[in-house]
C-alpha cells in the first residue's frame, strides 16, 4: 500500500482567512436585522461549510430562509469576499504550502482540495496564488448540501471519486490518502471517511488536536512524508527530515 493522495482543506490550511469570514458572515446577520454573536459562529461555523454556517446562525435566531434566499445572501458574501481579495497586497498564506505541494508532485502525489467554502471564493484565491493548476480537483461548499457538511465524510468521499474519474488507473481508496485539517469538524470528516488525518495547530493549540488527529504538527513545513510513509508500506521519502519530536504528534 502506497500513500496515493493528499486532500488539503482550505480555510485555515490554505489561507489564513477566518476573521473576515466572520466578519461578512455577521455583516450578513446585521443586514437581516439580526444580532451577530462571536461564540455563536466559533461553535456553528469553524470547520463547516458557509452553507451549513449561514443557515445554522440562522436557525439560532429563529429565521427560516428558503434555499433561494440563501443563495442569495451567500453571492453576496462571496462578492464581499472578493473584493477583500482584491484590496491584499499579499494574501495570508500559511508558510509551509509551496513545499508541500512541490514534494506531492515530486513523489507524484495527486492532490485535491476539500472545503466548505464557495467554489468562486477559492478559485479566486487560487488564482491569484497561481496555484490553481495544482489542485484539479476541488469540493467546494456548493458541492454538497448543508447537512453534508463537514463533520459528514461526503466531501471526502466525493473528493476520492473524482479522483478516481480524473485518473482512471489510480483506484483510489481511502486508506491510500491521507488528510491536512486545522478544525475539529475537519478531522472527524477525514476519519469518518476512513482517511489519516494530519491535524495542523494553525487553528486550534496543537494538544487539542492530540486526541482527534492521527498526527498533530505546528506548521505545514512538518508534515513529512518519511514519518507518514511508516503508515504505508515503509514508504520513505524525506529520509533527511525528520519531524522534531517535541513538534509532532501521531496519536
Amino acid at each position: 500500500m502506497a500513500l496515493k493522495a493528499v486532500l488539503l482543506s482550505f480555510n485555515g490550511i490554505v489561507i489564513n482567512d477566518e476573521s473576515i469570514r466572520q466578519t461578512l458572515s455577521n455583516q450578513l446577520l446585521l443586514d437581516e436585522n439580526l444580532r451577530p454573536d462571536e461564540d455563536d459562529y466559533t461553535q456553528v461555523c469553524w470547520g463547516r461549510s458557509d452553507r451549513a454556517c449561514l443557515k445554522g446562525l440562522l436557525a439560532q435566531r429563529g429565521r427560516m430562509m428558503s434555499d433561494e434566499a440563501i443563495d442569495k445572501l451567500l453571492l453576496k458574501k462571496s462578492v464581499a469576499y472578493e473584493a477583500w481579495l482584491e484590496g491584499l497586497e499579499k494574501l495570508p498564506l500559511y508558510p509551509g504550502l509551496d513545499d508541500l505541494i512541490f514534494r506531492c508532485r515530486a513523489a507524484d502525489i495527486k492532490m485535491a482540495m476539500v472545503t466548505g467554502s464557495q467554489r468562486r471564493d477559492v478559485l479566486n484565491v487560487l488564482k491569484k496564488a497561481e496555484l490553481s493548476e495544482h489542485f484539479i480537483e476541488i469540493v467546494a461548499g456548493d458541492d454538497v448540501p448543508a447537512d453534508e457538511s463537514k463533520p459528514a465524510p461526503n466531501g471526502y468521499t466525493k473528493a476520492i471519486a473524482q479522483l478516481n474519474v480524473t485518473y482512471p488507473d489510480l483506484q483510489l481508496r481511502p486508506d491510500e490518502c491521507i488528510a491536512v485539517e486545522d478544525s475539529f469538524a475537519g478531522i472527524e470528516a477525514a476519519k469518518r471517511a476512513e482517511i489519516p488525518v494530519v491535524g495542523v495547530a494553525h487553528v486550534y493549540p496543537n494538544h487539542m488536536l492530540q486526541r482527534r488527529a492521527t498526527w498533530v504538527v505546528d506548521y505545514l513545513r512538518e508534515i513529512k512524508f518519511d514519518w507518514i510513509g511508516e503508515k504505508f508500506g515503509g514508504m520513505r521519502m524525506d529520509i533527511d527530515e525528520n519531524p522534531p519530536e517535541a513538534e509532532v504528534t501521531e496519536t
